[in-house]
């Protein structure tokens, strides 16, 4: 009985798998591969279902019991390479491939059990069960190459410390590979990230939050090439043809809400989209009634609710805006009462108490309370935004803040940490600045552990993404500091100084204090690391500081002038554009510069960029190009000193022919 329940769930699988429609692009050739040879498998296990069970071998049994577990690993595998993250699928490639080769292994394995070739079944399924067999031998001993280029793409983009820097081809060849080109398959994305979070327990790490600003750098590419081409086409481009829009369509004509930018529950265009635990999309007020009611269930799918927790759907939200911007609508404004997160005041009062009895013990005299609170709340900050407001609300950021300076190394690294995830909510930046944090988070990041130091950068840049913020910090000793780090930090520790060093740099007050501080040596020794896993982040803050005359003159000082070259010649799109930027500044003024990069081969290498860079680097290459034509004309025009010395010899004597004449 066990083996006819085996035969019969191990059917039901492979039908399951046979209705897999269609296969995610990181992975599709594998999962297609295997899909097909499971398929072919149907008929054997059809006709050893229907056989008189006791004519079944005992070691077939057991490898029928084995293929089912075996079958059961692979529908987990390929139910995510149908559904699951396209992001993830590409930067895990290793942990998912390794996981197919497993799985393949196992069902090699146990298909290799069945003694088919003793069984009464037709001789055209047991060539077909051979013909499996071998294909899954061959596929277990072969390792596919990955898709290098995309993965690194991936991570170029992530490891921009701003959208100017990032490659727009990059962003475009990105969003096509994985097929993220339109309003529906970024939702999906959405959706599937969403899924890994919950399935976490609303603690995702870091591989989650990297691949959220992934998406939501490849979104906002994405929608603002769709708007150009909607602009340039006269209204027929992508974004017209997504929504139905016409050239036909009267000016005066309100445009068709799309469908999923409504509510199923009022079915008007969403304010503040947030998700349910089904994965289904609803307006916050309209979902928190219907929950308010006593209902338990998704009002779509009527599927009963995991949780009551509603997470917003930024990037349907920013979508909405888009579209609206595009049609000439004001963007909908959430109701004041409808922050990102609900405030202190809508929390259970058991939810206040626990954030109550936390904020107690930040206060308490006992260390090991403090610490083990202020792990909590790093926790509970780092989780969603709803608890990040709530702390901040219950006043939890000044005693945050207190504990900087403490003693204990732990309770200074959850400290910082817990401030960094707060100032993930925009409205938390401020008021975590006001309150004085920068000299303790400066503190942290001289005198605290590695974890602590790193952390600490992470916090400074997140709160230098606003303009005054970036005045405070520069003005409060955090440069130097962040330059030290920079130079001796761990991997880690060295690109949370940079991003940090970047954004403080985009101020013009704060360029000069980064160059007094020796951040300028320090790159250029990045540059020349062989790991090379700096030449990105040193590249584009040089691209900032040569602007700045003290900056100018000290990169002058290293011999930039060789490196610049070599990355003009050799880098990435957005390595060569930076060098050119840099070399654009040092050439201003002083044509010795400009002359040295001649001698060294800048010539043919610009004149590629001008042609196949991106836009600033084309510009950046021009200029170069026109100032070295100048210089070039000027060396015809004008005589060599050697010249002009050999005529001087020809028609005339030397003024002084011996020293005693004199």
């Amino acid at each position: 009985m066990e083996g006819e329940n085996a035969s019969n769930k191990v059917i039901e699988l492979m039908n399951e798998i046979a209705s897999i429609s269609d296969y995610r692009p990181p992975v599709k050739k594998q999962y297609c591969n295997l899909a097909r040879r499971l398929k072919l498998l149907i008929p054997m296990f059809e006709e050893i279902r229907d056989m008189n069970k006791d004519a079944l071998p005992d070691n077939t049994s057991n490898a029928v019991l084995a293929f089912k577990e075996a079958l059961e690993s692979a529908m987990e595998l390929l139910r995510f390479g149908s559904e699951g993250s396209k992001l993830y699928l590409v930067l895990e490639r290793d942990e998912i491939m390794n996981k197919f080769y497993k799985v393949t292994a196992q069902l090699e394995q146990s298909l290799g059990g069945i003694s088919y070739d003793k069984l009464d079944i037709s001789d055209e399924v047991k060539e077909q069960v051979e013909l499996v067999l071998a294909q899954f031998r061959r596929a277990k001993g072969r390792v596919d190459e990955p898709d290098v280029r995309l993965y690194e793409d991936m991570l170029s983009v992530y490891n921009n410390s701003s959208d100017a820097a990032t490659d727009p081809s990059v962003l475009s060849q990105l969003a096509e590979k994985l097929k993220l080109m339109g309003i529906a398959d970024l939702t999906q994305e959405s959706l599937a990230l969403h899924e890994m979070v919950a399935s976490s327990g609303g603690d995702p790490g870091a591989r989650i939050e990297k691949m959220s600003m992934l998406l939501k750098k490849i979104k906002d590419f994405v929608q603002i090439e769709n708007l150009v081409k909607d602009d340039n086409l006269g209204g027929k481009g992508i974004f017209s043809k997504v929504y139905g829009l016409g050239t036909n369509e009267k000016s005066h004509q309100a445009p068709v809400i799309p469908d999923d930018f409504r509510c199923p529950i009022s079915l008007e265009l969403m304010k503040d989209p947030v998700i349910v635990s089904t994965g289904q999309t609803y307006e916050r007020t309209c979902i928190e009634k219907w929950l308010q009611a006593g209902h338990g269930t998704c009002p779509k799918t009527q599927q009963t609710l995991t949780s009551t927790v509603l997470t917003p759907n930024y990037v349907l939200r920013s979508l909405i805006a888009q579209w609206c911007e595009a049609n000439g609508i004001e963007p909908p404004k959430r109701p004041s009462g409808s922050q990102p997160s609900k405030s202190a005041s809508a929390y259970s009062p058991a939810e206040q108490s626990k954030i109550g009895s936390l904020l107690q013990k930040l206060i308490s005299v006992s260390p090991e309370d403090q610490r083990s609170a202020a792990g909590e709340i790093r926790l509970l900050a780092k989780r969603n935004a709803d608890n990040r407001v709530a702390i901040a609300e219950a006043g939890a950021i000044p005693l945050l803040v207190s504990l900087l300076s403490v003693p204990d190394s732990r309770t200074q690294e959850h400290a910082v940490t817990a401030l960094l995830n707060l100032s993930i909510y925009e409205n938390n930046k401020g008021s975590i600045v006001s309150s004085g944090a920068v000299p303790g988070i400066v503190h942290v990041l001289k005198k605290g552990s590695m974890e602590a130091r790193e952390n600490a950068a992470a916090t400074l840049f997140s709160l230098s993404v606003i303009d005054e913020n970036k005045v405070t910090i520069g003005s409060l000793g955090a440069i130097p500091p962040l330059v030290t780090l920079l130079s001796e930090g761990s991997q880690r520790g060295k690109k949370d100084a940079a991003t940090a060093l970047f954004n403080l740099c985009i101020y013009q007050g704060n360029k000069g204090k980064a160059v007094r501080a020796g951040v300028i040596p320090t790159l250029m020794r990045l540059l020349t690391e062989p790991s090379g896993g700096m030449v990105d982040e040193a590249l584009a803050i040089l691209a900032i500081l040569a602007s700045h005359p003290e900056g100018k003159v000290t990169i002058r000082a290293s011999e930039a002038v060789p490196v610049l070259v070599e990355f003009i010649g050799n880098g990435s799109p957005r390595n060569k554009e930076n060098a050119a930027a840099v070399l654009v500044h040092l050439c201003s003024g002083d044509q010795q510069y400009l002359a040295q990069a001649q001698e060294l081969g800048v010539m043919g290498p610009l004149l590629e960029l001008a042609q196949n860079g991106t836009d600033r680097g084309k510009r950046k290459a021009g200029q170069l190009l026109e100032r070295m034509s100048r210089l070039v004309e000027q060396q015809q025009e004008v005589p060599t000193q050697t010249e002009t010395q050999a005529q001087n010899e020809d028609t005339e004597p030397p003024l002084i022919t011996n020293p005693d004449d004199s």
